[in-house]
């Protein structure tokens, strides 16, 4: 580990103290996790301390980990991980915090902390159905309004739930049923006898 590393981890663990569930260090990041009643403080903690200045809110995105190693997985199914920049001190940090609740994943919005957090938590919600409680405009980002379901969740068919085309009697564009006839995976390959031992 290095000496910057080493600074930071002390900082991080002065600084958070109990909200700190876990620290580590692979491939020259740290990772922390707090819990989800925690974040919004910890995360105003890494903004404003004096010894982490996290001025910076790179990325925010949600994870489901229902079949993280291979369904081994045993803890809570959503989190959120978040990247900060300190560009005062130059170092970096990934914020891991799980939702409570595997039915209805509920974090703090950081909105308030990062404006940039907006769009971000958008797509999570979108993509994972994470909620972010203070986000005053949590809505669909990227698929459409009609979509129904969470496409990224783990448990999603990739195939969708629906459908939607144009339809020439109605001039409209109307949603349906998937019709997505099943294929085999197989591939159907013919080759002649002795194919390639020349």
């Amino acid at each position: 580990m290095t000496i910057k590393l080493e600074l930071l981890e002390s900082a991080l663990r002065n600084a958070l103290g109990d909200q700190l569930q876990s620290l580590t260090l692979a491939l020259g990041e740290i990772t922390i996790v707090v819990n989800s009643r925690d974040y919004a403080s910890a995360m105003r903690v890494l903004r404003d301390h004096a010894d982490l200045r996290f001025e910076e809110l790179i990325d925010l995105c949600g994870v489901d980990y229902s079949t993280y190693g291979d369904g081994a997985w045993d803890g809570q199914r959503f989190a959120v991980v978040s990247h900060l920049l300190s560009i005062t001190h130059n170092w970096r940090v990934r914020v891991r915090v799980f939702a409570s609740d595997d039915e209805m994943p509920v974090v703090a919005s950081m909105t308030e902390i990062w404006p940039a957090a907006n769009w971000y938590e958008r797509e999570a919600f979108d993509f994972f159905g994470i909620l972010f409680e203070g986000h005053n405009d949590l809505r669909r980002i990227l698929t459409d309004y009609g979509f129904i379901g969470h496409p990224f969740r783990k448990d999603f068919p990739v195939s969708g739930y629906v459908e939607m085309r144009y339809d020439p009697e109605q001039k409209r564009v109307i949603y349906q049923p998937v019709t997505i006839d099943p294929r085999e995976n197989v591939p159907r390959v013919i080759r002649e006898e002795q194919y390639g031992m020349k």
